[in-house]
C-alpha cells in the first residue's frame, strides 16, 4: 500500500484533496495498563455557554471538539473597513485614495466581492464542512509550501538547566518519562483541553503529536499519526546513526532508570565515528527531498521498512555530542543544529547536548505551537517539581538491546546527501540568531503600568523597528481561533494610525512625556482592539484568503487582489508570536519574507525574552540592541507617566 493511501485509510489526517471526500475516523480506543477506556458515557458536566452538547463517550480532551462553534465568516463590509483601516498608516494619500477606490468597486452591490462571499458562505455552511478555512490553509501554508522546514517552518524552545540532570542520557530519559506521561493522558484522553475565559479550545490537532511524521510528496506534502498501542518505540539518533528501543513492556512504560540504561547503550553502540545522514535529506527543499526519498527506498530493500519505524515512533530523541553554551549557542543548536543528527520531518523532537543543555524542535505543518509549549512545560514543570513516578532505581536484567536501523547506501543516496548537506550549509550561512534577555522588568511591571503585556511587548518591537529602519512595516501577530472546530490562527496586524503616530512621537525629544504615553495608549487600545476581532474569527487576512480561493480558475482577479498594496500589506517584515515558560531560556523561528525578521517572545514574569532571526544582512544584532533600547526607553517613561505615587503613611 502506497503511503496516501495508507494515509486515507488511517487516523485523522490532512491530506488536502481529499479532505472533503473521506470522513476522518476518531482515534481508536486501547484498554490495558497504559489506557483507559471512554466508550461508556458519564455524566455530562454544567453547560457552557455558547457550546453544543459535549461527547460524553470521549474523554475530557475531545469531548467538546464537536461541540464547538464553526469558524465565522465575517461580512464583506466588516472586512472591506477593516482591511483600509489597516493599510492606511502603509500609503501615502494617493495610494491610499486607489486602494478605497479598489475596496469600493470590489463591494459594490452586486459586484464580484458579493458573488465570492456567497460561494464561501456556501462552502462555510455545507455540513460536510467542519472548516472552511482548514484544507485551504493546511495547504497553501504548510503542505505545499515547498521551501526546507528548517528555518522557514519548524520551531523551537531551549530549556533551562537541570542542576539535578548535568549527565545528557540521565536528562534525557527523564525527559522521555514525563513527555511519556503527558502521551499517556493524551492518548487514554484524560488530559483536560486547554481552556480561554473558561471555554474550552479545539484538540483535534492533538491527534498529531506523538507517533505522527510529515512525508514529503509533490505537489503538496501529507501526515501520518500512527497506531499509539501498535507503536510505543522510541526513535534515538547518536552521530547520525537511528536507534529504536521500546519505551513500554509487559503494559508499563520503562522506568527512568531502564530508559537512561538504553541510552547509555545506543551512545556506546554510535561510537565516535559518524555515519552519512539519512536526516540531513529532510533538510532540504520539499522537492527535492521527496526525490531523495524515493532514491533512499530504492537502494536498499529494507530502507523504507526502517524509515516507517523512524517516522511511526512515538518522537524522536537526538543526542548531540556538542555542548551549545550561551543562549545564542543553544537556541541555534536547537533551531537546526548540525543539519545531520536530526529528522526534520519528525512532529516531536526532543534535544539533548553533551553537556547536559536540552531543548525541543517541533514540526509545524499539523499542530501549532501553543499544543507542543503545554507538552514542553509539562515536561519541565514535572520534573522541576518532582512529580514524575520514575520508577525503580535499579536498571532492569532482561532489557532488550537497542535496535540499530542499518539503513543500505549506494552512490545515488551518497549524492542526494552531498547535495542536501551543501544546501543546509549554505541556508544556515545566510542567517543570524540573537537572544535578547531582557531582565530589567516583566509582567509584573507591565500590569502596574495597567497594560496588555502582550500589546505592551508588541509596542517594544514597533518601537525597535522604527529606530533600527526609520519607517514602520507590516507585522503579523499570531492569533488564535482554537475557540472554533479545528481552528488554528488568524492574522492580528500590529501596525496601526496610532502605532505609527508613537513611534514617531518617541523618537522625536520635543513631544512631552504626557504627550508619549497618551499616544501609546492610543496604540495599544488599537492593537487590543484588533487582537479581540482576530480571535474571534474576525480578522482580515483569511477572509480575503477565502475570498481570493473562491474564484473560479477562468475568473479574473479584481483589482482589489492585483494591487501592491495588496501584497504589500501581508509583507510581514515582521514575524511575531508569543509564548511563554518559566522553564525555558529561548524560543524562536525564522523569517517568512527574506528582509524580514522571526521575532519570538516570551513574557515572563521578571523578564522579557526576544528571539531575534533573520539573514545576516538585515543585520539581527542591530534589532536585538534596539529591542533592550526600546524597553529601557519605555520603562523610564511609563514609570513617571502610568505608575501611581506611593500613599503617604500618616
Amino acid at each position: 500500500m502506497s503511503l496516501r493511501a495508507l494515509a486515507t485509510a488511517s487516523r485523522p489526517f490532512l491530506l488536502n484533496s481529499l479532505k472533503n471526500t473521506i470522513k476522518p475516523q476518531q482515534p481508536k480506543i486501547i484498554s490495558n495498563m497504559l489506557y483507559r477506556n471512554y466508550t461508556s458515557a458519564s455524566a455530562a458536566p454544567a453547560p457552557i455557554a455558547g457550546l453544543g452538547q459535549p461527547d460524553m463517550t470521549k474523554g475530557p480532551l475531545y469531548r467538546y471538539d464537536t461541540a464547538l462553534p464553526k469558524l465565522p465568516v465575517p461580512t464583506l463590509a466588516e472586512t472591506c473597513a477593516r482591511y483600509l483601516k489597516s493599510v492606511r498608516p502603509l500609503l501615502n494619500d494617493k495610494e491610499f485614495a486607489e486602494t478605497t477606490a479598489a475596496v469600493a468597486e470590489f463591494q459594490k452591490p452586486g459586484g464580484v466581492g458579493e458573488e465570492l462571499q456567497k460561494r464561501l458562505l456556501a462552502k462555510a455552511n455545507d455540513p460536510k464542512t467542519v472548516n472552511w478555512l482548514e484544507d485551504w490553509w493546511n495547504d497553501l501554508a504548510y503542505f505545499g509550501y515547498r521551501d526546507p522546514v528548517v528555518i522557514y517552518v519548524s520551531y523551537f524552545y531551549a530549556y533551562k538547566d537541570d542542576r539535578l540532570r548535568r549527565k545528557p542520557t540521565q536528562r534525557a530519559a527523564a525527559i522521555i518519562q514525563a513527555a511519556m506521561d503527558f502521551r499517556r493522558q493524551v492518548v487514554d484522553e484524560s488530559l483536560a483541553p486547554e481552556m480561554a475565559k473558561k471555554q474550552p479550545l479545539d484538540s483535534s490537532t492533538y491527534k498529531y503529536m506523538f507517533n505522527a511524521c510529515r512525508y514529503p510528496a509533490k505537489p503538496s506534502d501529507f501526515e501520518l499519526a500512527f497506531d499509539p498501542a501498535q507503536n510505543n518505540h522510541v526513535a534515538v539518533v547518536r552521530h547520525n546513526k537511528f536507534y529504536t528501543f521500546d519505551l513500554v513492556k509487559d503494559g508499563k512504560v520503562l522506568s527512568t532508570a531502564d530508559i537512561e540504561a538504553q541510552l547509555d547503550a545506543i551512545v556506546k553502540l554510535a561510537g565516535d565515528r559518524k555515519d552519512p545522514s539519512i536526516g540531513v535529506l529532510t533538510s532540504d527543499n520539499r522537492d527535492i527531498w521527496t526525490e531523495a526519498r524515493k532514491t533512499l527506498i530504492n537502494a536498499g530493500s529494507q530502507n523504507e521498512e526502517l524509515l516507517r519505524k523512524i517516522e511511526s515512533s512515538v518522537f524522536l530523541l537526538c543526542l548531540d555530542d556538542s555542548s551549545p553554551v550561551t543562549r545564542d549557542e543553544v537556541s541555534r543548536a536547537c533551531w537546526h543544529g548540525d543539519g545531520r543528527n536530526r529528522f526534520f520531518d519528525k512532529a516531536l523532537q526532543f534535544i539533548v547536548f553533551e553537556n547536559g543543555k536540552a531543548g525541543f524542535m517541533g514540526e509545524h505543518s499539523t499542530m501549532d505551537g501553543t499544543p507542543t509549549c503545554r507538552l514542553n512545560d509539562y515536561v519541565c514543570t514535572t520534573l522541576a517539581q518532582n512529580k514524575i513516578d520514575h520508577g525503580a532505581a535499579t536498571v532492569s536484567a532482561n532489557l532488550e538491546a537497542p535496535q540499530k536501523l542499518n539503513f543500505a547506501f549506494n552512490t545515488a543516496v551518497h549524492k542526494a546527501i552531498e547535495t542536501s548537506e551543501k544546501n543546509f550549509e549554505e541556508l544556515i550561512g545566510k542567517h543570524g540568531l540573537y537572544v535578547q534577555n531582557y531582565e530589567g522588568y516583566g509582567k509584573g511591571l507591565i500590569k502596574k503600568f495597567k497594560c496588555s503585556p502582550d500589546a505592551y511587548v508588541q509596542m517594544i518591537i514597533q518601537l525597535a523597528y522604527y529606530k533600527m529602519h526609520g519607517v514602520s512595516r507590516p507585522t503579523y501577530e499570531s492569533a488564535q481561533v482554537r475557540k472554533f472546530q479545528h481552528g488554528r490562527t488568524e492574522t492580528c496586524r500590529t501596525v496601526s494610525t496610532e502605532s505609527v503616530a508613537w513611534v514617531k512621537a518617541m523618537e522625536d525629544p520635543h513631544v512631552s512625556a504626557a504627550e508619549k504615553t497618551a499616544l501609546f495608549k492610543k496604540a495599544l487600545d488599537s492593537h487590543v482592539g484588533y487582537m479581540a476581532k482576530a480571535v474571534e474569527g474576525h480578522g482580515v487576512d483569511r477572509h480575503l484568503l477565502g475570498l481570493r480561493l473562491s474564484l473560479k480558475s477562468h475568473e479574473s482577479k479584481p483589482e482589489m487582489f492585483q494591487q501592491e498594496v495588496f501584497s504589500r500589506s501581508s509583507h510581514w517584515n515582521l514575524s511575531t508570536s508569543q509564548l511563554s515558560g518559566e522553564h525555558f531560556d529561548g524560543y524562536g523561528w525564522g523569517e517568512v519574507v527574506p528582509d524580514g525578521y522571526g521575532v519570538a517572545y516570551m513574557v515572563n514574569e521578571h523578564n522579557l525574552s526576544f528571539n531575534v532571526a533573520s539573514m545576516k544582512e538585515m543585520r539581527p544584532e542591530r534589532l536585538h540592541h534596539y529591542l533592550k533600547e526600546s524597553a529601557t526607553e519605555m520603562k523610564q517613561l511609563f514609570e513617571q507617566t502610568l505608575l501611581e505615587a506611593p500613599k503617604s503613611k500618616l
